[in-house]
């Protein structure tokens, strides 16, 4: 028992140390979430659009490059990140489809009619299936998808103006003309 109270503080000590070698190392970015799912093909999913009768399939997705926007009309981040993906709709283009993770239609019908619709198409997922097999961690969370429908990059968070430009934009402008 004496020797183990003697090697507990050299064992704890090496324990910090390992972690803040690995936390500062070079390059490293505490906010990026790794994901298992970059470049593996999308998750299927068929969801019943927000409105009318149609659907958001990955079907009809693949063959273009998209966006995908995980996000709910109570996420406070949501509503940052909104302004920016009007802007992303409507001057860049951008193929641009929303998921309503966990939320009530009449909710998300009221957030984009007060803020704005930038979507091309939007599925529900009320009961958050689509987001788990997606592994999304919290909304918002946006993939994009190549046009053979698998996942190139995901952004956790709100998208911020300087990830758009310096990241998403030249990366979709990227994987158009392949």
């Amino acid at each position: 028992m004496r020797t183990f109270l003697t090697i507990l503080p050299v064992i704890v000590f090496l324990a910090i140390a390992g972690y803040f070698g690995l936390a500062l190392r070079p390059n490293y970015d505490p906010h990026t979430l790794p994901s298992a799912m970059i470049d593996k093909p999308a998750p299927e999913f068929d969801l019943a659009a927000l409105t009318g009768e149609g659907k958001l399939a990955t079907d009809a997705l693949k063959g273009h490059v998209v966006v995908i926007n995980f996000f709910a009309s109570w996420c406070v981040p949501c509503r940052l990140e909104h302004p920016i993906l009007m802007r992303l709709a409507t001057e860049e283009k951008l193929p641009l489809y929303g998921i309503a993770y966990k939320d009530k239609r009449e909710d998300t019908k009221r957030l984009l009619s007060q803020d704005g619709d930038p979507y091309r198409g939007i599925g529900v997922d009320a009961d958050g299936r689509v987001g788990i097999d997606f592994g999304v961690y919290g909304v918002p969370e946006t993939y994009v998808i190549d046009k053979s429908g698998h996942i190139r990059k995901r952004f956790v968070g709100p998208l911020t103006a300087e990830a758009v430009n310096n990241e998403l934009l030249p990366l979709v402008k990227e994987l158009d003309r392949s």
